[in-house]
This record gives structure tokens, C-alpha cells and sequence, in this order.
């Protein structure tokens, strides 16, 4: 199953490199664009629930890196919260 990292741009100008077992990731981003916060965050739920869904099927369990990915991906998104015009960008993909 291929793997993929996505690097992002949070709100505050820090990078992150992010994980998912599955290029299932290009269907939800574009390398360049911006998000605002909650569609970024709804768009990482499906990708990533999707990604763990597929190692589950492959693999007869879901993938805890994905889940764990998302987990730090919400985490990170909360502290934006209370900014109403918060984006994430994501910078690239690398696989």
C-alpha cells in the first residue's frame, strides 16, 4: 500500500509533516491551496478514516499511525479554534 506525507502551513506559520497510508490524500487536497480551518479539518477526517478504512480491509486491522495523524491534526486545529479567518495551507505532497 503506498504511503504519503502532506506537509502543511498551520494558521501561525508553523510547518508539519503529516502521514497517511494512502495517496487517498490527493482526492482531498491541493499542493498550494488554502483552507479554511474546519473544512481542512473535516477534509483530514474523511482522507484519514479513509486511509485507515483501506489498511483495515488489506490488513484486518485500521491503521494507527493514520488515526494517530488525525488525532494531532485535531489537536493542532483546536488551537485555532477561536480564530474565525484561520487557514491551513498545504505546502506538498511527498511520496
Amino acid at each position: 500500500m503506498p504511503e504519503m506525507r502532506f506537509c502543511v502551513r498551520w494558521p501561525d506559520g508553523a510547518e508539519e509533516s503529516c502521514y497517511s497510508p494512502s495517496l487517498v490524500i490527493k482526492d482531498f487536497f491541493v499542493p498550494g491551496e488554502s483552507y479554511p480551518l474546519a473544512d481542512f479539518l473535516s477534509r483530514s477526517r474523511q482522507a484519514l478514516t479513509i486511509a485507515s478504512d483501506r489498511v483495515q480491509a488489506r490488513y484486518g486491522m485500521p491503521c494507527s499511525l493514520a488515526l494517530g495523524q488525525l488525532q494531532r491534526i485535531e489537536a493542532a486545529g483546536n488551537g485555532f479554534s477561536d480564530a474565525p479567518d484561520a487557514r491551513v495551507t498545504v505546502l506538498s505532497f511527498l511520496e
